[in-house]
């Protein structure tokens, strides 16, 4: 099977796309530019979601659900969220199909055009906080903590599976506060329950900062994110946490009487993660035998893989099992008995390497006897026998420890991908040269963070948070700078 994928080397690209095919990820579909995300890929969402959802409501966060139509006039409220998302909105016009005339099919029904146009939602800041306007009156109605699963629609010309697709599922929060120092402190947190699923579930190393002027959300005070490094050197952004300060409360006039009795605006902050990150995590992880899946999110965490030559053997095998089994679901571990006879185990063993499963356990008939089985590691493909007594709790800190190596492999990699430059000499031959996130001074302006972009393709990712003050020179410009930001070359 690992011969059906184009090894890194030679197509990251190609590799990338054929790991979400051959391993059931996704498929293509017959809307340009959308996806069909298969049951495997989904299973990954849904224990992506289920943890962010725990999170969202531990740190007091509710769910909703908003119209996927957003009257077009909304969008004209707040002038730099709709330039912002003005050339990716899918528009409707008319509302009827008929019969064509001339018998070929349906068509359009002309007298059917809507007063206003709908657009498919690229993001709901706009149709919410229309909605908050009804709902917030004082200081009693805040904080308002609402988060919504839903799926968007953003007109992409160049789309890829997972990463850049027209329509892709996500969440996003949106809250309102009195002050903006609640607002700011909101904003803040959520980034932290991002990074602390990136780092402890997704086994995703991040850095977190501030985007520039340039790079933050349309119709944002402050964006803060947190951005990855994939295999490729290439950077990814995982999750976005946005401070709106006023802007959508002023467009949509959503006031709140203070406990002093006067009225003011409330402040507002709004926050995301899509779809894309799995492809982050099979971009980050995965290998040319397939995906590496970190435990916490593998949709199966253990395969058991019988082997024998008839069914009284598969009978004894299955029945020794039978505690081990009760004992890992009584533990919350996801599990298979693969006894399905019409597959050899070789062609077993292949296909659940491919799948990124992190355990895989084996055993025959001399194992059944002796008192064994063959325990095989995804992450590191280390095969080793262990006693079957005492196999549970063995496969339990095997996860963990899977889940810890998956980690610190990234990390790894990405520390060591990490290169201070000062002079745009070093700065260009790293870029053509070099893999990785470029460490270096900016003068601050963004007519020279535009200029480095035009001539490298090189972003500013973000500028850290916490970044220690370090006085030099801007590596393009020469003039002056306080800190250093992290540049790379982006998905």
């Amino acid at each position: 099977m690992a011969k059906e994928i184009t090894p890194r080397v030679n197509d990251y690209s190609q590799w990338y796309n054929d790991l979400v095919i051959k391993t059931g990820l996704a498929d293509y579909s017959s809307v340009r530019g959308c996806m069909v995300i298969k049951p495997y890929g989904y299973a990954i969402w849904e224990n992506m979601r289920d943890a962010l959802d725990k999170a969202f409501k531990e740190t007091g966060h509710v769910n909703a659900y908003f119209p996927l139509f957003i009257p077009k006039s909304f969008l004209s409220k707040e002038a730099a969220h709709v330039e912002g998302f003005a050339k990716e909105c899918a528009v409707v016009t008319h509302y009827r199909l008929k019969n064509d005339p001339n018998g070929k099919g349906v068509i359009v029904d002309p007298e059917a055009k809507l007063e206003e146009e709908l657009i498919v939602r690229p993001t709901s800041e706009t149709i919410i906080w229309n909605s908050y306007k009804n709902w917030i009156q004082s200081y009693r109605d805040l904080p308002l903590l609402i988060n919504q699963w839903a799926n968007v629609v953003r007109w992409e010309m160049r789309t890829r599976l997972f990463l850049r697709t027209a329509e892709f599922l996500w969440q996003e929060g949106h809250t309102a506060h009195a002050t903006p120092a609640e607002a700011i402190e909101e904003t803040e947190k959520m980034l932290g329950v991002y990074t602390q699923f990136a780092e402890e579930f997704m086994a995703l190393p991040v850095i977190q900062g501030k985007k520039t002027a340039n790079e933050r959300f349309a119709g944002a005070v402050e964006t803060y994110c947190i951005e990855a490094m994939m295999q490729d050197g290439l950077a990814l952004q995982a999750g976005t946490s946005h401070f709106l300060g006023q802007n959508f409360a002023k467009a949509f006039d959503v006031q709140f009487l203070t406990r002093e009795g006067k009225q003011e605006h409330v402040w507002a902050t709004s926050w995301g993660v899509s779809t894309r990150l799995i492809g982050a995590l099979i971009m980050a992880h995965s290998d040319d035998d397939g995906l590496v899946l970190p435990p916490k999110l593998a949709p199966l965490q253990v395969v058991i893989v019988p082997i024998t030559k008839g069914a009284d053997d598969m009978a004894k095998i299955y029945e020794k099992f039978e505690p081990v089994m009760k004992a890992l679901k009584a533990k919350g571990i996801t599990f298979k008995f693969d006894d399905d006879d019409t597959k050899r185990p070789g062609f077993k063993f292949a296909e659940y390497e491919m799948k990124g499963v992190p355990v895989r356990l084996a055993m025959g008939m001399r194992d059944y006897d002796g008192g064994t089985v063959e325990v095989a590691r995804r992450d590191t493909k280390e095969k080793s026998v262990q006693q079957f007594e005492g196999i549970v709790e063995y496969i339990e800190n095997l996860l963990v420890d899977i889940q810890a190596n998956i980690f610190n492999k990234a990390k790894a990699f990405r520390d060591a991908n990490i290169t201070e430059v000062n002079t745009w000499d070093e700065f260009k031959n790293q870029i053509e040269n070099g893999v990785g996130f470029i460490s270096a001074h900016w003068d601050g302006t963004p007519e020279t963070e535009e200029k480095i972009k035009e001539l490298t393709k090189a972003t500013i990712r973000c500028i850290p948070l916490n970044n220690p003050q370090q006085d030099g020179v801007c590596v393009f410009s020469g003039q002056p700078s306080k800190e250093r930001v992290i540049f790379a070359k982006a998905y």
